[in-house]
């Protein structure tokens, strides 16, 4: 069942801001800003990468409870980093493009109701009941399901900032590089890795360990 929730965030809530292209090297305003909010956001896109690696690496025989913890822990982290990215993008001021006030206040807003819903979704794990494996599994699914609304806000979020020039020139800046998860993966994880995270590590299938927790395996989220 955890690896619904991981699969989710690999889809793109991470938030790596890891952009493919060359900067043309025209005004450095642009480069200038790309690096001073790249700078500040470096921890918190590896802090986020750490907390998919919690999510993904939690054993598919872990017990509930730890699943429980693994997931709220996951999700107040990345709720806090996605919070410090938006005064990173505020610290750095209004890029030098086109509406650039209007794309630094949008992406400073949706960045907040992020971290808002990851929150939420920290409550409804902690409201689940660890010691009634079904009940748990079901409630995880509503938690996965909600993930997934929760990831097309994430994608949204420094969409904006990725664009044209400016995005060219955030690539170039080590902060917002792709980061490798500090977290290492349990060394009682399942053998059985799931291919679709797209994390780039071997990702084990991570669902409460109650047999009649599989009916809620069935749906797919984040793939």
């Amino acid at each position: 069942m955890n690896k619904k929730l991981a699969a989710a965030l690999s889809g793109g809530a991470v938030l790596v801001l890891a952009l493919s292209g060359c900067s043309s090297d025209e005004g450095d305003k642009v480069g200038d800003w790309a690096k001073t909010f790249c700078d500040q956001a470096k921890p918190q896109i590896q802090k986020r990468a750490d907390a998919h690696q919690i999510i993904i690496s939690t054993a598919a025989d872990s017990k509930p409870a730890e699943i429980q913890a693994a997931d709220s822990k996951a999700f107040q982290d990345i709720a806090n980093a996605d919070r410090a990215l938006a005064k990173a993008v505020e610290a750095a001021g209004a890029p030098p493009v086109e509406n650039g006030e209007k794309v630094k206040q949008d992406a400073i807003k949706e960045l907040n109701a992020t971290a808002v819903a990851y929150e939420g979704l920290k409550k409804q794990v902690d409201a689940l009941d660890p010691t009634n494996q079904q009940k748990f599994a079901d409630g995880l699914q509503g938690v996965a399901d909600g993930l997934t609304k929760i990831e097309k806000m994430d994608q949204n979020a420094l969409s904006k900032l990725e664009d044209g020039e400016l995005g060219q020139a955030m690539a170039k800046q080590p902060g917002c590089q792709k980061p490798t998860a500090s977290v290492p993966p349990k060394a009682t994880a399942s053998p059985n890795a799931g291919s679709d995270t797209g994390s780039g590590s071997s990702a084990p299938s991570t669902k409460p360990s109650a047999e009649p927790a599989k009916k809620s395996e069935s749906p797919k989220t984040g793939e």
